[in-house]
Protein backbone atom coordinates (compact mmCIF):
# COMPACT_ATOMS: atom_id res chain seq x y z
CA UNK A 1 0.00 0.00 0.00
CA UNK A 2 2.85 2.49 0.03
CA UNK A 3 2.44 4.04 -3.12
CA UNK A 4 -1.45 4.46 -2.44
CA UNK A 5 -0.53 6.60 1.00
CA UNK A 6 2.42 8.14 -0.01
CA UNK A 7 0.03 9.77 -2.70
CA UNK A 8 -2.94 10.35 -0.90
CA UNK A 9 -0.68 11.89 2.35
CA UNK A 10 -1.54 15.37 1.65
CA UNK A 11 -5.19 14.48 1.42
CA UNK A 12 -4.89 12.24 4.23
CA UNK A 13 -3.13 14.55 6.40
CA UNK A 14 -5.99 16.70 6.44
CA UNK A 15 -8.55 13.90 6.81
CA UNK A 16 -6.73 13.40 10.25
CA UNK A 17 -6.87 16.76 11.06
CA UNK A 18 -10.62 16.71 10.76
CA UNK A 19 -11.01 13.68 12.77
CA UNK A 20 -9.13 14.67 15.68
CA UNK A 21 -11.38 17.88 15.77
CA UNK A 22 -14.49 16.22 15.67
CA UNK A 23 -13.55 13.59 18.12
CA UNK A 24 -13.37 16.57 20.83
CA UNK A 25 -16.38 16.91 23.27
CA UNK A 26 -16.28 18.51 26.37
CA UNK A 27 -17.13 15.28 27.88
CA UNK A 28 -13.51 14.04 28.67
CA UNK A 29 -14.18 10.18 28.26
CA UNK A 30 -15.41 10.53 24.73
CA UNK A 31 -11.95 11.57 22.95
CA UNK A 32 -10.46 9.19 25.11
CA UNK A 33 -12.00 5.99 24.39
CA UNK A 34 -12.54 7.27 20.81
CA UNK A 35 -8.56 7.85 20.58
CA UNK A 36 -7.67 4.87 21.64
CA UNK A 37 -9.20 2.89 18.78
CA UNK A 38 -8.92 5.42 16.09
CA UNK A 39 -4.80 6.29 17.02
CA UNK A 40 -4.46 2.18 16.71
CA UNK A 41 -5.57 2.71 12.88
CA UNK A 42 -2.49 3.11 10.74
CA UNK A 43 -3.92 2.45 7.40
CA UNK A 44 -7.35 4.59 7.36
CA UNK A 45 -8.25 2.12 4.62
CA UNK A 46 -11.83 3.61 4.13
CA UNK A 47 -11.33 7.27 4.20
CA UNK A 48 -8.43 6.24 2.18
CA UNK A 49 -10.38 4.79 -0.67
CA UNK A 50 -12.92 7.81 -0.37
CA UNK A 51 -9.98 10.03 -1.03
CA UNK A 52 -8.19 7.73 -3.66
CA UNK A 53 -12.02 7.30 -5.72
CA UNK A 54 -12.34 10.94 -5.82
CA UNK A 55 -8.97 11.99 -7.00
CA UNK A 56 -9.20 8.77 -9.39
CA UNK A 57 -12.70 10.35 -10.63
CA UNK A 58 -11.12 13.55 -11.54
CA UNK A 59 -11.95 15.32 -8.35
CA UNK A 60 -9.20 18.14 -7.76
CA UNK A 61 -11.24 19.68 -4.36
CA UNK A 62 -12.04 19.17 -1.09
CA UNK A 63 -15.29 17.67 -1.05
CA UNK A 64 -14.32 14.27 -0.70
CA UNK A 65 -12.30 15.27 3.03
CA UNK A 66 -15.03 15.37 5.12
CA UNK A 67 -16.61 12.42 3.41
CA UNK A 68 -13.36 10.61 4.21
CA UNK A 69 -13.63 11.54 7.94
CA UNK A 70 -17.32 10.36 8.12
CA UNK A 71 -16.56 7.40 7.16
CA UNK A 72 -13.72 6.71 9.22
CA UNK A 73 -16.41 7.54 12.34
CA UNK A 74 -18.94 4.83 10.81
CA UNK A 75 -16.22 2.37 10.84
CA UNK A 76 -14.96 3.08 13.95
CA UNK A 77 -18.47 3.33 15.47
CA UNK A 78 -19.03 -0.60 14.37
CA UNK A 79 -15.83 -1.61 15.98
CA UNK A 80 -16.80 -0.25 19.46
CA UNK A 81 -20.04 -1.89 18.81
CA UNK A 82 -19.11 -5.19 17.57
CA UNK A 83 -16.01 -5.88 20.48
CA UNK A 84 -19.23 -5.36 23.08
CA UNK A 85 -21.18 -7.76 21.23
CA UNK A 86 -18.27 -10.34 20.15
CA UNK A 87 -16.56 -9.61 23.91
CA UNK A 88 -13.25 -8.79 22.19
CA UNK A 89 -10.04 -9.10 24.02
CA UNK A 90 -7.92 -7.00 21.10
CA UNK A 91 -8.60 -4.41 18.45
CA UNK A 92 -5.63 -3.25 16.58
CA UNK A 93 -3.01 -4.58 18.90
CA UNK A 94 -4.75 -3.05 21.79
CA UNK A 95 -6.90 -4.05 25.00
CA UNK A 96 -10.31 -3.33 23.73
CA UNK A 97 -11.73 0.11 24.68
CA UNK A 98 -14.99 -2.02 26.55
CA UNK A 99 -12.43 -3.66 29.12
CA UNK A 100 -11.11 -0.25 29.73
CA UNK A 101 -13.97 2.05 30.09
CA UNK A 102 -16.77 -0.74 30.05
CA UNK A 103 -18.89 -1.74 27.61
CA UNK A 104 -21.93 1.14 28.17
CA UNK A 105 -19.28 3.88 27.42
CA UNK A 106 -17.89 2.03 24.70
CA UNK A 107 -21.61 1.57 23.35
CA UNK A 108 -22.38 5.43 23.54
CA UNK A 109 -19.19 6.52 22.44
CA UNK A 110 -19.75 4.78 19.35
CA UNK A 111 -23.35 6.12 19.33
CA UNK A 112 -21.45 10.09 19.63
CA UNK A 113 -18.90 8.90 16.68
CA UNK A 114 -22.14 7.84 14.31
CA UNK A 115 -23.85 11.22 15.20
CA UNK A 116 -20.23 13.26 14.20
CA UNK A 117 -20.39 10.92 10.99
CA UNK A 118 -23.58 12.49 9.98
CA UNK A 119 -22.92 16.21 10.78
CA UNK A 120 -19.73 15.63 8.79
CA UNK A 121 -21.42 14.34 5.70
CA UNK A 122 -24.06 17.24 6.10
CA UNK A 123 -20.95 19.68 6.34
CA UNK A 124 -20.15 17.92 2.67
CA UNK A 125 -22.91 19.36 1.47
CA UNK A 126 -23.42 16.45 -1.07
CA UNK A 127 -27.05 14.82 -0.66
CA UNK A 128 -26.48 11.72 -2.77
CA UNK A 129 -22.81 10.85 -0.57
CA UNK A 130 -25.42 11.40 2.32
CA UNK A 131 -27.98 9.11 1.24
CA UNK A 132 -25.17 6.58 0.06
CA UNK A 133 -23.35 6.87 3.39
CA UNK A 134 -26.78 6.65 5.32
CA UNK A 135 -28.09 3.48 3.16
CA UNK A 136 -24.19 2.13 4.22
CA UNK A 137 -24.69 2.64 8.27
CA UNK A 138 -28.40 0.67 7.55
CA UNK A 139 -26.73 -2.06 5.95
CA UNK A 140 -24.06 -3.02 8.40
CA UNK A 141 -26.40 -2.78 11.42
CA UNK A 142 -28.59 -5.64 9.18
CA UNK A 143 -25.67 -7.56 8.48
CA UNK A 144 -24.35 -7.36 11.51
CA UNK A 145 -28.09 -8.49 13.21
CA UNK A 146 -28.37 -11.69 10.36
CA UNK A 147 -24.50 -12.67 11.49
CA UNK A 148 -25.40 -12.57 15.47
CA UNK A 149 -28.72 -14.65 14.61
CA UNK A 150 -26.56 -17.15 12.40
CA UNK A 151 -23.34 -16.81 13.47
CA UNK A 152 -23.04 -20.35 14.87
CA UNK A 153 -24.51 -22.21 12.42
CA UNK A 154 -22.48 -24.43 11.48
CA UNK A 155 -24.76 -25.35 8.09
CA UNK A 156 -24.49 -21.79 6.94
CA UNK A 157 -24.60 -21.97 3.30
CA UNK A 158 -21.73 -20.03 1.49
CA UNK A 159 -24.20 -17.80 -0.43
CA UNK A 160 -25.34 -16.51 3.05
CA UNK A 161 -22.16 -15.95 4.28
CA UNK A 162 -21.00 -13.94 1.13
CA UNK A 163 -24.52 -12.20 1.66
CA UNK A 164 -23.33 -11.43 5.76
CA UNK A 165 -19.76 -10.23 4.65
CA UNK A 166 -21.02 -7.70 1.50
CA UNK A 167 -23.33 -6.38 4.35
CA UNK A 168 -21.42 -5.95 7.60
CA UNK A 169 -17.62 -5.28 5.75
CA UNK A 170 -17.81 -4.80 2.15
CA UNK A 171 -20.85 -2.16 2.15
CA UNK A 172 -18.84 0.63 3.78
CA UNK A 173 -15.76 -0.47 1.32
CA UNK A 174 -18.87 0.24 -1.37
CA UNK A 175 -19.98 3.10 -0.35
CA UNK A 176 -16.64 5.01 0.29
CA UNK A 177 -15.34 4.60 -2.76
CA UNK A 178 -18.86 5.70 -4.36
CA UNK A 179 -19.45 8.63 -2.16
CA UNK A 180 -15.98 9.54 -3.54
CA UNK A 181 -16.70 9.62 -6.98
CA UNK A 182 -20.06 11.46 -6.45
CA UNK A 183 -17.97 13.80 -4.80
CA UNK A 184 -15.84 14.37 -7.52
CA UNK A 185 -19.01 14.64 -9.83
CA UNK A 186 -18.58 11.06 -11.88
CA UNK A 187 -20.59 9.92 -14.34
CA UNK A 188 -23.25 7.37 -12.96
CA UNK A 189 -21.04 4.34 -14.75
CA UNK A 190 -17.81 5.70 -13.37
CA UNK A 191 -19.75 5.91 -10.11
CA UNK A 192 -20.82 2.41 -10.06
CA UNK A 193 -17.63 1.56 -11.26
CA UNK A 194 -15.61 2.23 -8.13
CA UNK A 195 -19.15 0.92 -6.11
CA UNK A 196 -18.38 -2.21 -7.56
CA UNK A 197 -14.54 -2.14 -6.76
CA UNK A 198 -15.48 -1.10 -3.16
CA UNK A 199 -17.33 -3.81 -2.88
CA UNK A 200 -15.61 -6.59 -4.06
CA UNK A 201 -12.32 -5.30 -2.43
CA UNK A 202 -14.16 -5.24 0.47
CA UNK A 203 -15.13 -8.99 0.28
CA UNK A 204 -11.56 -9.94 -0.92
CA UNK A 205 -11.07 -8.69 2.84
CA UNK A 206 -13.12 -10.20 4.91
CA UNK A 207 -12.29 -13.42 2.89
CA UNK A 208 -8.41 -13.06 4.09
CA UNK A 209 -9.38 -12.08 8.01
CA UNK A 210 -11.18 -14.77 8.28
CA UNK A 211 -8.45 -17.09 6.78
CA UNK A 212 -5.99 -15.13 9.01
CA UNK A 213 -7.89 -15.89 12.41
CA UNK A 214 -6.78 -19.74 11.71
CA UNK A 215 -3.25 -19.03 9.52
CA UNK A 216 -2.05 -16.20 11.32
CA UNK A 217 -0.35 -14.83 14.58
CA UNK A 218 -1.81 -12.46 17.15
CA UNK A 219 1.44 -10.14 17.08
CA UNK A 220 1.20 -9.42 13.80
CA UNK A 221 -3.02 -9.87 13.58
CA UNK A 222 -3.58 -6.45 16.35
CA UNK A 223 -6.05 -9.33 17.93
CA UNK A 224 -5.82 -13.29 19.46
CA UNK A 225 -5.44 -15.93 16.45
CA UNK A 226 -8.59 -18.48 16.65
CA UNK A 227 -10.79 -15.81 18.45
CA UNK A 228 -13.28 -17.30 15.40
CA UNK A 229 -13.06 -20.78 16.21
CA UNK A 230 -13.40 -19.97 19.99
CA UNK A 231 -16.36 -18.42 19.54
CA UNK A 232 -17.82 -20.91 17.42
CA UNK A 233 -18.59 -17.90 14.53
CA UNK A 234 -19.60 -19.80 11.54
CA UNK A 235 -16.88 -18.01 8.70
CA UNK A 236 -15.96 -19.73 5.38
CA UNK A 237 -12.72 -21.40 6.27
CA UNK A 238 -14.21 -23.24 9.23
CA UNK A 239 -17.32 -24.02 6.93
CA UNK A 240 -15.57 -25.78 4.45
CA UNK A 241 -13.43 -27.68 6.83
CA UNK A 242 -16.74 -29.08 8.49
CA UNK A 243 -17.93 -30.16 5.24
CA UNK A 244 -14.87 -31.84 3.76
CA UNK A 245 -14.38 -33.48 6.65
CA UNK A 246 -17.83 -35.49 7.22
CA UNK A 247 -18.40 -37.73 9.73
CA UNK A 248 -14.64 -38.71 10.05
CA UNK A 249 -14.74 -35.68 12.39
CA UNK A 250 -18.46 -34.77 13.81
CA UNK A 251 -17.45 -35.90 17.06
CA UNK A 252 -15.18 -33.01 17.25
CA UNK A 253 -16.67 -30.42 16.00
CA UNK A 254 -19.54 -31.03 17.79
CA UNK A 255 -17.51 -30.56 21.26
CA UNK A 256 -15.33 -27.79 20.07
CA UNK A 257 -17.82 -25.66 17.73
CA UNK A 258 -21.47 -26.14 18.51
CA UNK A 259 -20.82 -26.80 22.74
CA UNK A 260 -17.49 -24.87 22.61
CA UNK A 261 -16.01 -27.14 25.15
CA UNK A 262 -12.50 -26.69 24.21
CA UNK A 263 -8.83 -27.10 25.32
CA UNK A 264 -5.55 -25.72 23.88
CA UNK A 265 -4.69 -28.47 21.81
CA UNK A 266 -7.92 -28.07 19.72
CA UNK A 267 -6.70 -24.94 17.90
CA UNK A 268 -3.87 -26.62 16.31
CA UNK A 269 -5.77 -29.60 15.66
CA UNK A 270 -8.22 -26.86 13.60
CA UNK A 271 -5.49 -25.23 12.18
CA UNK A 272 -4.25 -28.86 10.63
CA UNK A 273 -7.74 -30.01 9.33
CA UNK A 274 -8.09 -26.48 7.40
CA UNK A 275 -4.21 -27.02 5.93
CA UNK A 276 -5.82 -30.91 4.73
CA UNK A 277 -9.02 -30.24 3.35
CA UNK A 278 -7.60 -26.98 1.66
CA UNK A 279 -10.20 -25.20 3.10
CA UNK A 280 -8.18 -22.46 3.94
CA UNK A 281 -6.54 -22.23 0.42
CA UNK A 282 -9.92 -22.11 -0.90
CA UNK A 283 -11.01 -19.25 1.19
CA UNK A 284 -8.06 -17.69 -0.52
CA UNK A 285 -8.69 -18.65 -3.54
CA UNK A 286 -12.34 -16.95 -3.93
CA UNK A 287 -10.62 -13.92 -2.14
CA UNK A 288 -8.37 -13.84 -4.93
CA UNK A 289 -11.43 -13.86 -7.62
CA UNK A 290 -12.99 -11.17 -5.73
CA UNK A 291 -9.59 -9.20 -5.67
CA UNK A 292 -9.26 -9.71 -9.56
CA UNK A 293 -13.18 -8.55 -10.00
CA UNK A 294 -12.03 -5.10 -8.07
CA UNK A 295 -9.33 -4.42 -10.62
CA UNK A 296 -11.57 -4.89 -13.51
CA UNK A 297 -13.92 -2.98 -12.53
CA UNK A 298 -11.00 0.10 -12.66
CA UNK A 299 -11.18 -0.59 -16.67
CA UNK A 300 -14.06 2.11 -16.76
CA UNK A 301 -10.96 4.59 -16.04
CA UNK A 302 -8.09 5.51 -18.24
CA UNK A 303 -4.09 5.72 -17.09
CA UNK A 304 -3.96 7.46 -14.19
CA UNK A 305 -1.67 8.10 -11.05
CA UNK A 306 -4.20 6.58 -8.90
CA UNK A 307 -5.50 3.79 -10.85
CA UNK A 308 -2.02 1.49 -10.47
CA UNK A 309 -1.98 1.96 -6.79
CA UNK A 310 -5.72 1.02 -6.56
CA UNK A 311 -5.19 -2.38 -8.32
CA UNK A 312 -2.19 -2.76 -6.07
CA UNK A 313 -4.36 -2.06 -2.92
CA UNK A 314 -6.57 -4.92 -4.56
CA UNK A 315 -3.55 -7.52 -4.59
CA UNK A 316 -2.58 -6.00 -0.60
CA UNK A 317 -5.70 -7.65 0.26
CA UNK A 318 -4.85 -10.97 -0.48
CA UNK A 319 -1.04 -11.42 -0.23
CA UNK A 320 -0.87 -9.32 3.53
CA UNK A 321 -0.48 -11.10 6.97
CA UNK A 322 -2.65 -8.57 9.37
Amino acid sequence: MDGLIALAAPDMARVDGLIREHMDSPVPVIPALADHLIAGSAKRLRPLLTVAAARLAGGRDDACLKLAAAVEFIHTATLLHDDVVDSSQLRRGRVAAHLIWGAPSSVLVGDFLFARAFELMVAAGSMPALEILARASRVIAEGEVLQLTRSHDMHLSQELYLEIIRAKTAELFAAAAEAGAISAGASPDRCRALRQYGQDLGVAFQLVDDALDYSGEAGTLGKNAGDDFREGKATLPLLLAIQRTGAAERSFWDRTVDRREQDEADFDRVRDLMRQTGALQSTLDLASDYAASAKAALQAFGPSPWRGPLEDLADFAVIRRS
